[in-house]
């Protein structure tokens, strides 16, 4: 099974259920997909998108779930459904959304990308939005591109064998 991170108009497919960040420090984990949305017979437990995260917003607050659960966190709401988990502020502004997306909505994406999801089949593509920090980088998605620091990233396609990790340098595979 493969992972299709989609971010903005980028997509990065990987064999891992993780990203990570690396700084000075070393490589730290601040995604794990637990578990992916998958339909299921009456007989079999129901299936949802569960993740474990690591963040700050852009404000500096630490945010950590696990299994969808604030272990820290400020008072901001956490939205579960089964194939989203979906983080803001009170005042509506999105910190971080996770969004599984079933395959009709992914293979009608961008061209680049439905044609690199193509030749990855099986895998799970998993759209991912937000505004948030992490350790000293400032990541930023919209729909159209993944801004890390200063730097956008728009109509990238990537597949490899490693983790998908952000640093200073952009996004490594």
């Amino acid at each position: 099974m493969k992972y299709a991170f989609i971010m903005g108009s980028n997509v990065y497919v990987v064999p891992s259920n993780t990203i990570s960040f690396t700084d000075n420090e070393g490589t730290h984990r601040f995604l794990r997909i637990v578990s992916f949305h998958r339909d299921t017979t009456p007989d079999q437990k129901r299936m949802v998108l569960t993740i474990d995260a690591d963040i700050k917003d852009d404000e500096g607050h630490i945010i950590r779930l696990s299994a969808n659960k604030p272990e820290v966190a400020p008072a901001y709401d956490i939205l579960e459904q089964t194939d989203r988990v979906l983080v803001t502020k009170p005042d509506g502004t999105t910190v971080l959304d996770v969004h599984q997306l079933d395959e009709k909505i992914a293979m009608a994406l961008e061209h680049n990308i439905s044609a690199e999801l193509e030749v990855s089949m099986p895998y799970v593509a998993i759209r991912l939005r937000g505004n948030f920090i992490l350790g000293n980088l400032h990541i930023e998605i919209d729909n159209e591109k993944l801004f890390i620091g200063n730097d956008s990233y728009g109509n990238s396609v990537l597949a490899g064998k490693d983790d998908l990790k952000f640093s200073d340098s952009g996004v490594m595979i």
